[in-house]
């Protein structure tokens, strides 16, 4: 049965009844149940007595009330709905996330946002006492966001390179080293024009691989391009056919995820070539994907499913004000299958 209102309204209190019977401003309501500063110990009595009295307990306001904690981790992914479901990345990695929440009775707060979108998400779930702690990823270069979010005080781990996280402890890959041995692998096969088509050029790791490319096909001296597309099998098609077009032609394309590879096979096929007596294809993050292929894809590999497990063991010890380390998971490894092969010998 609901509680009479103060002003005998026999309906559910609500935030502004608790506001009106304290003498406060909602937003007082607010910081009091959530424990914030910006209140008087005093002020803050009154604001519980008020809403104790009237029964008011809405959704994480319940909790703070009673003492109870919540028990959420936090992951705003900047990503279409449909273009996350066909990329397996995500799906391992969030598996791994959700091994380790599992054995610590700990849910996953899940928000697809637009990038711009996603700092006042977090202070939301934040400030609103909705999570525990959050993981930040796809980094980008001078990231608006670490700023506004190290200064309200979220506990995050941010998944990429150090050198992108600023104060926030942060566990990576190594991308360059990883990009340098497939483009050494490409040019040790005979290759001499090779491609790669990136991910968007603002995230720190399409940066860092685009350096890494660029430097290692140098030190080679192997001639190197790189098309920038969004991870989409869509924008991974036109990027193949603009390489493809291009007067020379490269002998050799890395692509910077499973899915624009996949896709590409088939751009590759309209214009009668053959992977990879014509054309060699090289994937980034190895999945089912790349094997279930004609001719199966050769890629960099790496467990992401612990990868994972490992950001989110170290989130739980940022949370725990436990000592955490930035450190780097296990670098990919190249893993050879059937679309790399020497280059044509017209075109050594």
């Amino acid at each position: 049965m609901a509680r009479t209102t103060a002003s005998g309204e026999g309906r559910k209190a609500t935030i502004k009844d608790v506001a009106r019977l304290a003498g406060v401003s909602p937003s007082a309501v607010t910081i009091a149940v959530h424990d914030k500063p910006g209140v008087s110990s005093k002020t803050k009595e009154r604001i519980l007595q008020a809403a104790r009295d009237l029964g008011w307990s809405p959704n994480q306001a319940a909790q703070s009330l009673s003492g109870r904690a919540v028990h959420t981790v936090g992951l705003a992914i900047a990503r279409p709905a449909r273009m996350l479901g066909l990329e397996p990345f995500y799906m391992e990695f969030i598996s791994g996330i959700e091994s380790v929440l599992s054995r610590h009775s700990c849910s996953l707060l899940l928000r697809l946002v637009e990038p711009e979108e996603e700092i006042e998400v977090q202070r939301g779930w934040w400030q609103g006492n909705r999570i525990n702690g959050s993981l930040l990823v796809d980094l980008r270069v001078d990231d608006p966001r670490i700023p506004v979010l190290s200064e309200i005080g979220l506990p995050a781990v941010a998944v990429g390179h150090p050198s992108l996280a600023g104060p926030f402890t942060s566990v990576w890959t190594d991308d360059a080293a990883a990009t340098a041995e497939a483009v050494q692998y490409l040019a040790a096969l005979g290759h001499r024009r090779i491609a790669r088509v990136s991910g968007p050029a603002e995230l720190g790791h399409s940066a860092i691989r685009t350096k890494a490319f660029t430097e290692t096909a140098e030190q080679l001296g192997v001639t190197a391009r790189t098309v920038v597309a969004d991870f989409s099998a869509d924008q991974g098609s036109r990027a193949c056919r603009t390489l493809l077009l291009s007067p020379e032609r490269p002998t050799a394309i890395v692509f910077d995820n499973d899915l624009m590879a996949v896709t590409a096979l088939g751009v590759i096929a309209e214009f009668g070539l053959s992977v990879p007596h014509d054309l060699s294809v090289l994937a980034w993050d190895d999945s089912q994907l790349c094997q279930l292929t004609r001719p199966t894809l050769s890629a960099m590999q790496h467990d992401i499913f612990s990868f994972g497990a490992d950001v989110t063991e170290t989130l739980f010890d940022v949370m725990a004000h436990r000592e955490a380390v930035s450190h780097a998971a296990q670098v990919p490894s190249l893993v050879p299958r059937g679309s790399t092969a020497p280059p044509p010998a017209s075109t050594r």
